[in-house]
């Protein structure tokens, strides 16, 4: 990462061509080169001016929207100026070879503007990684479990657990240095402990409620298994409402996985269409099984789909989680299904049963990530420091034969967990990745 002293700019707001493009400069000579361009006169902080923007020597670059705002009152902390041009490659590209032409400019690095952001104190790393999922949100759930982090929610959350850490601390500390004073207790266990206690109670959930941010966040995985034949394409298009699967009546038609994307009621839920599965001894549709298995064995909810007209079940799918749908209802002729276990019927040539399977994975959603609030961890670096922070504090809390200095010094290693969490205390490694998935503009 280059020095701060630079000035850097990059295109914020997407690929071109676009109605608009917005062009972002943030550094110590983001008003000055901006001036120049303006002929002299920039708009009053925050409110945007019309202005011709010209190169240096004379010539015309485009005319726009202009608007700059003072740090550390900004985005960055620093000053930063916005351009709101006519979003043509052409204009884009001849802007930005301007500003690159002046000392001490520089196209942006990947999530560099965040990056300064943190370093200026404007975010948190929990609040850059609740911002860059705002960024990729696909779906309802997942620009409101991103808004949670990136509004400081679960910031604030960490933070009175840590401010808890540390008072805890110093009452030790208070009655290892000044234990004959009279206003100083004599023991510190009723009064700390006790909150100790209560505070891993709280990790302990905040960890359970995890799985509930990453179904959120990554997805809802649903596997199609069966038998061959039972239905599984047919139900894949029939869902998501386009030929992605090839189907025909011939056995073992789909060999590798066939992976799609769906927005249930704001969720998003990835569907699995997997082999049929039998014994086979086809080598490459062998291996398609061996796909399969492994797609099923990791998937959130497994629909065994079973065809109705054969009156009976197929071999069970092994899976912690798993409903027995049944399959081609329209070929029945009005009579009614005999396979037992069966969670719901449907068709996918005609849609009957189709919204009553939406609607109950949908329930299942629900159920499976209910939660109080949204502020849930959604990554694995959160879970691990608060799983880390736990286990030190419990180490504090049950070893009552340990000097109270070593269990003041447990207390302290769960508070730098907490730390890490926001970024208080890091690695320019774990720094890196974090900013590294961001886009240039950001």
């Amino acid at each position: 990462m280059a020095a701060l002293s630079d000035t850097i700019f990059a295109l914020s707001s997407g690929a071109v061509p676009s109605g608009v493009a917005v062009l972002r400069i943030s550094g110590p000579r983001a008003f000055e080169v901006s001036s120049i361009l303006c002929d002299g006169e920039l708009p009053l902080p925050r409110r945007a001016g019309l202005r011709t923007l010209s190169l240096p020597e004379g010539g015309f670059l485009d005319q726009g929207l202009v608007l700059i705002f003072p740090g550390p009152n900004s985005f960055t902390g620093e000053d930063c100026v916005e351009f709101h041009l006519h979003g043509s490659r052409a204009v884009v590209a001849a802007v930005l070879d301007s500003l690159a032409g002046f000392d001490g400019m520089r196209m942006a690095e990947a999530g560099e503007f965040s990056r300064r952001a943190f370093q200026n104190g404007k975010l948190d790393l929990v609040e850059v990684e609740g911002l860059s999922d705002l960024l990729v949100a696909e779906t309802e759930m997942q620009r409101r479990l991103a808004v949670e982090q990136a509004s400081g929610h679960f910031s604030r959350v960490y933070e009175g657990w840590r401010e808890k850490l540390i008072f805890a601390r110093a009452m030790i500390e208070a009655e290892l240095d000044f234990s004959d004073e009279g206003d100083i207790p004599g023991s510190v266990s009723g009064r700390i402990w006790s909150e100790i206690e209560q505070l891993i109670k709280e990790m302990d959930q905040t960890v359970q409620s995890q799985k509930s941010g990453e179904i959120i966040r990554d997805g809802f995985k649903i596997a199609l298994a069966g038998a061959p034949n039972a239905g599984k394409s047919s139900l894949l298009n029939a869902l998501v409402q386009r030929d992605v699967a090839i189907v025909t009546d011939i056995a073992g038609t789909t060999r590798d996985i066939i992976r799609c994307e769906l927005d249930l009621d704001g969720y998003k839920v990835e569907l699995f269409d997997t082999a049929g599965l039998r014994e086979t001894d086809e080598i490459v549709e062998r291996e398609g099984i061996k796909r399969a298995e492994r797609v099923i064995a990791e998937a959130d909810l497994v629909l065994h789909l079973v065809d109705l007209g054969e009156g009976r079940a197929s071999e069970c799918v092994e899976s912690p989680a798993v409903w027995r749908v049944g399959t081609k209802l329209d070929r029945l002729n009005g009579e009614s299904p005999t396979v037992d276990g069966v969670v719901t019927s449907l068709s996918s040539v005609t849609g009957e049963g189709l919204r009553d399977l939406r609607r109950l994975i949908v329930q299942e959603i629900e159920r499976r990530t209910a939660t109080a609030s949204l502020a849930v961890p959604s990554r694995l670096r959160q879970v691990q420091n608060i799983v880390s922070a736990a286990t030190h504090l419990r180490e504090a809390l049950s070893r009552r034969d340990k000097p109270l200095e070593l269990r003041a010094e447990d207390l302290r290693l769960a508070s730098d967990d907490l730390a890490r969490l926001t970024g208080r205390i890091d690695t320019e490694t774990l720094l890196g990745k974090i900013f590294s998935e961001f886009c240039v503009g950001k």
